[in-house]
């Protein structure tokens, strides 16, 4: 986008901006900025090329994307019905978190599921999160359908004693599906899910897992665009951890680490920069003082981790340059494909804000040999794959155009 390109972008936006009665104050806090961003926008200083960024301006002024930019890709079709075409992978766990998980038990109905025995259990929850941590949602859902019924089930009826033991697999299953609703997009859901996990986890007397339902209810209101909710939300457990005797264990420094990384991310979508670094140096404090990659509560919290999380924050910031040089000093061989594909993806949203086609292809295209799921279903790597048809043009390659139907990016 060159300068002169910048300018008229600028002026169309304020224009706009004036015909909905708005100042910039009103139009930042509608999409989650600052008014100084707004402003350097509409001076042509700010230049806005990625579509995440200008679908959600164009929301804020209630207008369409290609009134904006005309070149723009239109808006992609609406997701099918349930039940018809091809349902979301978790469409069916949605059906599970509506309304009340067993009305039977408490209206007295008989209708009996077979006892299960608390090890098994465990085990079916342990499989949920290792589906989760690969990025297989199919399975995911499947293994749910069977498990968080009886769950629901088990945490009303049986013997008091064992109640708490029950509440932590239900909390644990609960997380493990506002984390995969998050990745695909469902923020509501994930929002439902996450509120689960918190009640579920103070009925089980484990404060800790209490706050890592917490870290993922602030990722569901960081998709929700509600920076505000996400800051107060991990704020507020930071602060209570801080006042917490003997804070030094593995299990709370993972805990804080995430929730500092949750605000570096809420500070980056809100483009506050100064913000954002210092979230991520507090997080990198908090994991020297680990010193090693862990998984508590399935964080996945640890140095390697942090510097996964200071790309996707460079990314978010515009910093194309940083996000690429921290890559490439990145071994995340000992984590999850789930967060090995999310670096390649990240590292893929980098070279496209370069403009780098073919470098930007071959991270996604990495990416999807590790979690094809992530990359067909994660919004970000979606609008990536857009983009970089939209700046190809005629001379896209076959490989992203092949990509960009697998993902359903295509326009």
């Amino acid at each position: 986008m060159t300068a002169d390109d910048r300018r008229a972008f600028g002026a169309r936006v304020a224009q706009l901006r004036k015909q909905r009665g708005m100042n910039q104050e009103q139009l930042a806090a509608a999409i989650n900025r600052t008014a100084s961003w707004v402003s350097q926008v509409e001076r042509g200083v700010q230049p806005v090329v990625r579509l995440d960024v200008l679908r959600l301006l164009a929301d804020g002024l209630g207008v369409s994307v290609q009134t904006l930019r005309p070149d723009a890709p239109s808006a992609p079709a609406a997701a099918p019905v349930l039940g018809k075409e091809a349902p979301n992978d978790l469409d069916r766990v949605r059906l599970l978190l509506s309304g009340h998980p067993a009305l039977d038990v408490l209206l007295g109905v008989d209708r009996s599921v077979e006892a299960r025995d608390p090890t098994g259990l465990a085990a079916d929850v342990d499989e949920i999160w290792d589906l989760t941590h690969a990025a297989r949602f199919a399975e995911l859902g499947a293994a749910v359908g069977r498990t968080l019924p009886v769950l629901e089930r088990a945490a009303r009826t049986v013997a008091p004693e064992d109640r708490p033991g029950i509440h932590l697999l239900l909390s644990r299953t609960y997380q493990a599906l506002a984390a995969a609703f998050v990745r695909q997009d469902e923020d509501d859901a994930a929002w439902v899910a996450a509120d689960r996990a918190i009640r579920a986890a103070e009925q089980s007397g484990e404060p800790l897992q209490v706050c890592a339902g917490i870290y993922r209810l602030a990722h569901a209101f960081i998709r929700l665009r509600r920076l505000d909710q996400a800051e107060h939300t991990a704020s507020a457990a930071l602060a209570a951890l801080r006042a917490r005797s003997g804070g030094e264990d593995p299990e709370t420094l993972s805990v804080l680490g995430s929730l500092h990384l949750v605000l570096a991310l809420a500070a980056a979508r809100g483009g506050r920069r100064e913000r954002a670094r210092k979230e991520m140096a507090e997080a990198r404090a908090v994991a020297a003082r680990l010193g090693a990659d862990r998984n508590d509560f399935n964080l996945e919290f640890g140095p390697t981790n942090v510097e996964i999380q200071a790309v996707s924050t460079a990314v978010e910031l515009g910093d194309a340059g940083e996000a690429l040089d921290l890559g490439r000093q990145i071994d995340p061989s000992g984590l999850s494909a789930e967060r090995r594909s999310r670096l390649l993806i990240d590292l893929g949203r980098a070279h496209a804000q370069r403009r780098q086609l073919g470098e930007a292809v071959d991270a996604l295209l990495s990416a999807e040999e590790l979690a094809p799921e992530t990359v067909r279903t994660h919004v970000a790597a979606r609008a990536t794959i857009r983009e970089l048809v939209l700046i190809a043009g005629r001379s896209a390659p076959g490989e992203l155009l092949r990509l960009a139907e697998r993902a359903d990016a295509v326009e």
